[in-house]
């Protein structure tokens, strides 16, 4: 019989496991917060608990571990990259960035992806395995100890389609934001999908304060379907009509990542239907100047044509940004490093 991973389990599921086992349900409470507020991983040590809980726990139940494989730190802008192995063997990747606000860090949902965006590296081998909220977590959490710091902004935007992921993402975030464990503020987590149109329904439905961050790229279907094979199943209008969903659901903006991609997404024609169709709606654009990677043959536009794009945007009243390009000498980027590091030991 498997046992039951209890870092993967919520406040109110450890209670219920707590209850099953004849035991009170502020036990759960007290493994918990051991787990979630304390990051420790060690059942042994949790002496809050009597020893024959300990030794039952330990039998019925797991702790999911990851270690620190590798440490990379950006010379440029002390962004680190972690590489994370798995209790399988796998590896996953993890960024922290450093602002003046704070520290953020963007995390995995999956090992590898399925998606297919045709510029993106960590879906060049495609689909593994959906990571647990456990293993979500402990990016953190190992992030944090070793580094000792708090991270104070939560990104879902590392290898892996959160919402492919749909039960465990919803499960780490209400680990990660409840008030007895690491306590994050809702508010401070970005979710970041490619645009899986039924997900958005739920997640609407779910109505949490997150900030959801889309991944757009083109406003013409045909030229989306080259670079996001999720567009051969939910056109653009159909996206869109999902966003206003959401949006009048949970009156929260949503943020439409675009990777500029020179003379296929940010010429003229692009730049007018983009303002176009997001027009009115509660939303941000970011503009994303391509990485480029040895799979796909695309430059990214000049510095100029970049901010000429986001000159044009604004003109239809819409907030645009150019992100901040960080950790550039490190493969900071989702899936570089991982990928140049699993394709040397193959």
């Amino acid at each position: 019989m498997d046992r039951i991973e209890i870092n993967s389990l919520t406040f109110e599921e450890l209670k219920e496991f707590m209850l099953k086992l004849g035991e009170k349900s502020y036990r759960g409470e007290q493994v918990f917060t051991y787990l979630h507020r304390s990051k420790c991983i060690d059942i042994d040590e949790l002496h809050l608990l009597p020893k024959d809980l300990r030794e039952n726990l330990k039998v019925i139940s797991k702790v999911r571990k990851m270690d620190i494989y590798k440490k990379y730190i950006s010379k440029i802008d002390n962004t680190v990259k972690y590489l994370f192995l798995l209790e399988d063997m796998n590896i996953i990747e993890t960024v922290v960035m450093e602002y003046k606000h704070g520290y953020s860090i963007c995390i995995s949902t999956q090992v590898g992806c399925k998606m297919g965006c045709s510029f993106c590296a960590s879906t060049k081998e495609g689909l593994i395995r959906n990571l647990t909220p456990a293993e979500m977590v402990n990016q953190i959490y190992l992030a944090e100890k070793d580094l000792n710091i708090n991270i104070s902004n939560i990104v879902l935007m590392g290898s892996g389609e959160p919402l492919d992921n749909f039960e465990n993402t919803l499960r780490f975030i209400d680990i990660i934001s409840h008030p007895k464990g690491h306590n994050i503020s809702l508010r401070n987590i970005t979710l970041s999908t490619c645009g899986l149109v039924p997900r958005i329904y739920d997640l609407a439905e779910e109505n949490l304060p997150i900030t959801l961050s889309i991944s757009l790229h083109s406003p013409f279907d045909d030229e989306r379907k080259k670079i996001m094979p999720i567009g051969r199943r939910y056109s653009i209008d159909e996206l869109i009509e999902a966003c206003k969903f959401y949006v009048n659901k949970t009156n929260r903006r949503i943020t439409f990542e675009y990777t500029l991609i020179e003379n296929v997404n940010d010429r003229d024609i692009d730049v007018k239907e983009l303002g176009k169709i997001l027009k009115g709606l509660k939303c941000h654009i970011n503009l994303i100047p391509l990485n480029p990677i040895s799979e796909y043959n695309e430059d990214r536009p000049s510095r100029k044509n970049i901010e000429r794009v986001q000159k044009e945007l604004m003109k239809f009243n819409i907030s645009v940004t150019i992100r901040r390009e960080m950790g550039g000498d490190i493969s900071a980027s989702c899936g570089q490093l991982r990928r140049s590091v699993t394709q040397k030991n193959k």
